[in-house]
């Protein structure tokens, strides 16, 4: 599903953000990828999302190289192959709830019985079924975010990229949405990379990777 191969990023200085990354992922896998601060996580997930462009080396989507693609076609590969939780939620404020997740679904041109019945499926998984008709501005930190995993899974994407999915929420929270995650990548057989600073979520992948400006270094096995 995922080719990540011997991709280097640099800063606009010139110094490396991390250089001669590799990484395979297969469908219905899931891993984590833990780091520190600044070590190059997010940087990784955007240029795979083909937000941003790597300096070296190639990155295979669903067997297509990001390279080769134009803007217009890797907005077609996004929609309709990813799904993304971000720190920041990026939730459009003037949608309620319910149309800030059926989004990923109405721009797929998906808005049958189906669509909103999916919908309505996710938004009671986190919890928020009650609250649908409310704009996002109501909602708390933690709140948003259960709105933003509940978006980023509704159209049953190939592709999962979570970063750090459960930093606002509270234990009992993030449990709920760690095992929500692995659950629907599973079922669905889509692969999944989670980025995190817990141990404790990342021992909820199959397999965890370290990175480091060197690239990225395997751990362990999980679940």
């Amino acid at each position: 599903m995922l080719n990540v191969h011997d991709v280097s990023k640099c800063f606009t200085a010139g110094k490396p953000v991390f250089s001669g990354v590799s990484l395979q992922v297969e469908r219905g896998e899931y891993i984590a990828i833990m780091g520190e601060s600044g070590s190059g996580k997010s940087t990784l997930l955007n240029l795979i999302a083909g937000l941003d462009t790597p300096d070296a080396g190639r990155i295979e989507i669903d067997g297509r190289n990001m390279a080769e693609l134009d803007d217009a076609a890797r907005t077609e590969l996004r929609r309709s192959t990813m799904g993304f939780v971000f720190q920041a939620f990026h939730l459009l404020p003037h949608l309620s709830i319910e149309r800030n997740v059926a989004l990923p679904l109405a721009l797929n041109g998906r808005r049958d019985r189906e669509a909103d019945d999916r919908v309505q499926e996710l938004l009671s998984a986190v919890g928020l079924i009650d609250r649908r008709g409310e704009l996002p501005a109501r909602l708390s930190g933690g709140e948003m975010q259960r709105v933003a995993v509940a978006r980023a899974l509704v159209h049953r994407p190939k592709l999962v990229l979570a970063d750090e999915p459960t930093g606002n929420l509270d234990a009992e929270s993030a449990a709920d949405i760690l095992e929500l995650l692995r659950s629907q990548l599973k079922r669905d057989a889509a692969a999944g990379i989670l980025v995190t600073h817990s141990s404790i979520a990342a021992s909820t992948t199959d397999q965890i990777y370290r990175m480091t400006r060197e690239g990225l270094r395997s751990e362990s096995g999980h679940a």
